[in-house]
Formats: C-alpha cells, structure tokens, sequence
C-alpha cells in the first residue's frame, strides 16, 4: 500500500512540475504574442497618421495641424539633397507647392508598409502649374498649365510620442520639370 501511494505522489509531482513548465511556456507565448500585437497596432495608427498627413493635411494646406504627424525639431530629407530642420522650415517648404499649383493633392498611397518605428508609403502627388513660379530675386516663371502627376515615397522614423523626427522624401525632379513643361 505504501508502495501504491508513494508511487502515486510521485506521478502527481511529476505531472504537476509538468503542467508547471507548460503553463511558463504558454504565458512567454501570450507575452510574445501580445509584445507583437502591439507592435503591429502602433505601425497601423503610425500608417492611419500617415493619411490624414497626406490626403487631409498636406492636400488641405492645415499647417496648424501638421504637429499631429512632425516633431518639432523633424528632419528632412529632400528629392534635391538637401536637409532642413525643423516644423517651421518644413511648413514653408510644403506651402511653396501651392504657389504655383494651387491644385496640389495626394489622395492615395497604393502601398504602405512598416515595422518597429519605421513606415513607408508609396503617394501619388498631383496639381497643375498654373500660378507664377518665384525662382528668386523677383523673377518668376510663367506658368504653363500643365498637369503634374508623381508617384512619390516617403519613409519615416516615429519617436516614443507618436510622431516623426525624421523623414525622407523622394520622387523624381526631372520627369516633375518635364510634366510642367521646365525641361525636355
């Protein structure tokens, strides 16, 4: 009898150090699961961001609203090569689009991806140059009322509060100079 119950108590501590075991690897499962799900959910709202940046922001020319997607102190890259710094900087380069293309919009981006605290979108930027072009010094450049259209990228680095501190811009100058009617 004594034999029985030890060899008893022997496969309840065994299944019970068993189930131990298994539920620590079922809980570091849920705990990567969860670490992963919340991952994924701050790439989404950085993405939905990203849209309202682009079709409501930029499009609608509500500069006041452009902090909701930039740091303040945000840098960016340009097609051109240049770097600038910082959100004022930034306004009155994306403002200098509507001088001369009132029109100018993005109303889609056909692919959008990230990860960690990196997203990228692929735009398509659009409008007519049908205002005066300022090239500096008081002169300008007649408009031709050509329409633009560019397929456009930008990647972007997301700090811990919600917003980029870097950008990087690119789309290809000379087919834009091109499509306005500046170059062959």
């Amino acid at each position: 009898m004594t034999r029985i119950l030890l060899t008893t108590a022997a496969i309840a501590i065994s299944a019970s150090s068993a189930y131990a075991q298994q539920t620590d690897v079922t809980a570091a499962a849920l705990a990567e699961l969860a670490q992963y799900q919340a991952a994924e959910a701050a790439v989404a709202q950085r993405l939905e961001t990203f849209d309202t940046l682009d079709f409501e922001v930029f499009s609608g020319r509500q500069w006041d609203r452009l902090h909701e997607s930039h740091a303040e102190d945000i840098k960016v890259h340009w097609p051109d090569g240049r770097i600038t710094e910082g959100l004022d900087v930034h306004i009155a380069d994306l403002e200098a689009f509507f001088v001369y293309a009132p029109d100018t919009r993005i109303e889609t981006h056909p692919i959008r991806i990230g990860q960690g605290e990196w997203t990228g979108v692929v735009g398509v930027i659009e409008g007519t140059f049908s205002a005066p072009m300022p090239i500096g010094d008081g002169q300008f450049i007649e408009p031709t009322g050509k329409p633009y259209k560019l397929t456009m990228a930008t990647i972007g680095h997301w700090n811990d509060e919600g917003v980029m501190d870097e950008e990087f811009l690119f789309w290809d100058n000379l087919t834009f100079m091109r499509q306005i009617g500046l170059a062959q």
